[in-house]
């Protein structure tokens, strides 16, 4: 493997209590790295280097000797300590100065003690010099409680430090903030821990500002910053590939993509689920990293490390990077690069798209992973296409990782074998390099006349390309329009042109004819987006491109027909559901198309179900339509609607697949048999856990082989729908001979009420006495504080996060189970994390009685004397309780 040649020292800026340390390693090391050989690579099942018995402060130097990278690559050092310190995300202005976020309060020991303190940075890291290392810091903005976002705009700078949305502004021209504007104080709970809590801001090709892990996206609109309302999705971090496709993951689902504007999946109150938005892209969640790795969260659970005690699968997947740039091989061009900083390793995976336009994507041939470090404190965090045209990796270089509410006895016990609780404050930033690599020229943008900003829309870097396009929407400048209208129908590449139709968009100058030209255009993904940019028109009857956009429901690529199923819910109500019926008729097999189609139907659903039986006859190629209708219909409660549902499904004239079909709707979501959008990996084909299955990090759950975004309301709890009377035709169907429609039969009446219906009668549905009352609303606060991010609001969890809590067995399990589960944590099917340790006997009887009295769950209230007795019962134990274990516990 070749390595990476660098003028800094072996112990640059290393604090004086780890630099003995690191010069006592450091020639061992260098014998090392000149014995590994230059095309080193370790196959699948080669011996990996056991886990070192203490774990040294490396140099950066000796970090990047200690990576393994693929034949042709190597890194380069950009910046490290004390130039920047625990740096966690980056952004670049115009001009290619790199602004930085430092969350210095980050676990600074096990007990995360200091964790408030106020100081967190943004820094700006500029090369004076040219060698293309960063030499000059400026403290931009300080005094900031665990900082996690930077956005540099023309107005200012994003930033994010929970729950507030910050402007900053340089006034004077030094470097330094001088303003710090409030813009929203809604991006993210304070009390929230740090793993689970919002960031993103990524400029999209549509000129909004997205977000992960957050319900909502910006646009900057007349020098403010506009809100609207989007699903909230993903952990950490967000990227826009070539085409504007968005990925977000979480820490064991390494990788999810919107096949559509997230935007489509908030815009109906009968869903909470969307295919094509937050689909699952990997099937194998594998990881390979360079040397074992005992020092992950759950170590000790079976499947988590392999046998030479390398880990198996992700636990702490974060900032997915699809890169967009020109200095690395083409055939990385819209790779997506994940780090795994637990594993000390940044995998890269190819996209693939079918002729479904669904997306899969696979791990690269290189092994270890494509980045892969055997120093254990090397945590890359964030990935990011440079100015530069490379990739850059921010690695946070610290032993702890895993914020203290999640850590098991395990873990602790390695942290403290390897002594990794300090030293803190160091921080690396590497710019990854390939032997045809050329130096890019330094970026000037800011001073780039308009003229020459339209023509960087056709820069081979993305990263340009985007910049431009910010520049251009954000000065506003009107005198581009001619050369944007002429690219949008002459640039030779459907990137471009994509760019200059959506610069046109962002300045409020797309005419009827540039709109006609784009919807024409040869690109799909060129006429998807004029689909989408031509909606305001389609409320104008009069309006000339609505006939071309109509026309559209005859084309078959994915990326139009879904845009249009989306689009032509924004038709008046007239309209609409003639069209949408078209379009249902030729692409209703499709789950995006059907889950679109509903979003846009506002109220109107039942009407339209029937409409579609009553024109599809014995094909079932509108049966993804015919469920994501019924399923409408159950979560608006609308009895009536379900009712009539049922009717049809009972009818036994009516073709088989329809029948099936509505029955399907009707279900549960974790009930439902499987049915994939085209392309989705099927759940056995989803590597070691899958990318659903419990694993090492997190608090478990996924998305399953449907790759949706988990939800759908009805996990046990309180029955979806209360019927007039009880439903005598489903029920014989529940005892029919055949078996497909018996069993969904029963499945359906298990999720509906009705007078009479047979049930347990459950003893702790008394009614809460005042004090326990008060104690309920204190435990909602609390929830909200702590639990919400990963539970959610409704308790319904999120994919690959946290399992909903409506209805589950453990959550409402007996007194000595469930406080055992939150004091301490717990394994198998549904992870906690211990909470213990951070929250009082009190609070925990709050949120535990909070949780066991909501969304329909009615299990017995907790009292504090009660955790205080099972506390105080268990007060030695260190590790999280098995299912085993548990179900064996009576008091």
């Amino acid at each position: 493997m070749r390595r990476a040649r660098h003028r800094c020292s072996p112990t640059m800026s290393l604090p004086r209590s780890v630099m003995r340390i690191a010069l006592r390693s450091f020639s061992l090391a260098a014998v090392l790295v000149a014995l590994v050989p230059t095309r080193y690579a370790l196959s699948r099942d080669a011996e990996r280097p056991a886990a070192a018995e203490d774990a040294p402060v490396l140099s950066p130097v000796q970090t990047m000797a200690s990576y393994h990278l693929p034949a042709g690559y190597k890194l380069e050092l950009v910046a490290a300590e004390p130039l920047v310190q625990d740096p966690v995300a980056i952004d670049f202005d115009p001009d290619g100065r790199m602004y930085v976020v430092e969350m210095r309060a980050f676990m600074p020991n096990l007990a995360g003690t200091g964790e408030d303190r106020p100081i967190g940075r943004i820094v700006v890291l500029e090369d004076t010099n040219d060698d293309g290392k960063m030499d000059k810091k400026t403290v931009f903005l300080d005094s900031l409680v665990l900082p996690r976002s930077v956005k540099v705009l023309s107005q200012g700078v994003l930033v994010a430090e929970t729950p507030n949305l910050w402007l900053a502004r340089d006034t004077n021209g030094d470097g330094r903030a001088d303003t710090k504007t409030l813009v929203r104080d809604d991006y993210g709970t304070k009390q929230s821990n740090p793993e689970h809590n919002a960031n993103g801001f990524v400029w999209g090709l549509d000129n909004w500002i997205h977000n992960a892990n957050y319900a909502g996206e910006f646009r900057l609109r007349d020098g403010k910053l506009e809100y609207r309302k989007t699903p909230s999705e993903g952990q950490w971090g967000v990227s826009m590939d070539s085409y504007g496709r968005l990925y977000r993951n979480s820490n064991e689902d390494p990788l999810h993509v919107d096949l559509v504007s997230e935007h489509y999946g908030a815009r109906s109150a009968s869903q909470s689920t969307m295919h094509g938005l937050y689909e699952a892209v990997i099937p194998n969640v594998e990881v390979f990293p360079a040397h074992a790795t005992p020092v992950v969260n759950r170590g000790y659970q079976p499947q988590v490390l392999r046998a030479d005690s390398t880990l198996r699968r992700f636990t702490s997947a974060s900032s997915p990077t699809a890169y967009v740039g020109d200095r690395l091989p083409a055939a990385l061009r819209d790779n997506v690069f994940i780090t795994e900083p637990a594993g000390n390793l940044v995998e890269r995976f190819v996209v693939h798209e079918d002729s479904s336009g669904m997306l899969t994507a696979r791990a690269g041939d290189e092994r270890p992973s494509f980045l892969a470090a055997t120093d254990v404190r090397s945590r890359p965090v964030f990935t990011t296409t440079a100015p530069d045209g490379t990739l850059y990796v921010v690695d946070m270089y610290r032993g702890i990782i895993q914020h203290r509410v999640f850590i098991t006895g395990y873990l602790e016990e390695q942290i403290k074998k390897y002594g990794l609780e300090q030293p803190v404050g160091l921080g690396r930033i590497y710019r990854v390099v390939h032997a045809t690599t050329r130096r890019a020229a330094r970026p000037h943008l800011s001073r780039a006349t308009p003229a020459q900003l339209v023509s960087t829309l056709a820069h081979p870097n993305g990263w340009w390309r985007i910049t431009a396009q910010r520049l251009l929407v954000e000065r506003g400048d009107r005198s581009v329009v001619p050369a944007l209208k002429q690219l949008v129908r002459a640039a030779p590449s459907d990137i471009t042109r994509l760019h200059a139709l959506w610069t046109l968009d962002g300045l409020d100058a797309v005419d009827d004819a540039t709109l006609g030209a784009a919807l024409a255009d040869k690109s799909q993904h060129v006429r998807a987006a004029a689909v989408r940019i031509a909606e305001p028109a389609l409320a104008k009857p009069d309006a000339p491109v609505r006939g071309a956009v109509l026309k559209l429901v005859d084309d078959a690529t994915p990326a139009v027909r879904r845009q249009l199923a989306a689009s032509l819910g924004e038709l008046p109500a007239a309209e609409r559901e003639s069209a949408l019926a078209t379009l249902t008729m030729r692409s209703g097999g499709d789950p995006v198309v059907a889950d679109l189609v509903v979003s846009g139907l506002a109220g109107r659903e039942r009407a339209f179900l029937e409409r579609v039986l009553a024109s599809s006859g014995p094909s079932d190629r509108s049966a993804a339509t015919v469920r994501a209708l019924g399923g409408a219909l159950l979560r608006a409660r609308d009895s009536a609607g379900v009712q009539q549902v049922l009717a049809w499904a009972t009818e036994e004239s009516r073709p088989r697949w329809q029948r099936l079909a509505l029955l399907e709707g009707l279900q549960p979501p974790s009930a439902q048999f499987g049915f994939a959008a085209p392309g989705s990996p099927p759940a056995g084909e989803r590597g070691p856990g899958g990318a659903g299955g419990a694993g090492a990090g997190g608090a478990g759950g996924g998305a399953g082989a449907r790759g949706g975004r988990g939800g759908g309301g009805f996990r046990g709890g309180a029955p979806a729908v209360t019927l007039s009377a009880a439903p005598a035709a489903l029920l014989a169907m529940a005892e029919g001979a055949d078996s497909a429609l018996s069993v969904r039969a029963r499945r359906v009446a298990a999720t509906l009420d009705w007078p009479g219906k047979p049930r347990p009668v459950s003893p702790d549905a008394r009614p809460l006495t005042e004090e326990e009352q008060r104690r309920y609303a204190a435990g909602q606060q609390q929830f909200t504080a702590t639990c919400a991010g990963c539970h959610q609001a409704n308790g319904q969890g999120l994919p690959g996060v946290a399992k909903s809590l409506v209805g589950s067995r453990w959550a409402l399990s007996p007194e000595p189970q469930v406080i055992r589960i939150v004091l301490h944590g717990k394994e198998g099917e549904m992870l906690m994390p211990p909470v213990g340790g951070s929250m009082t006997d009190e609070q925990i009887a709050a949120v535990l009685t909070y949780v066991r009295r909501s969304w329909g769950n009615t299990a017995s209230p907790i009292t504090p004397a009660a955790v205080q007795e099972v506390r105080g019962a268990t007060a030695g134990r260190k590790k999280a309780w098995t299912e085993a274990e548990l179900g064996a516990i009576r008091r």
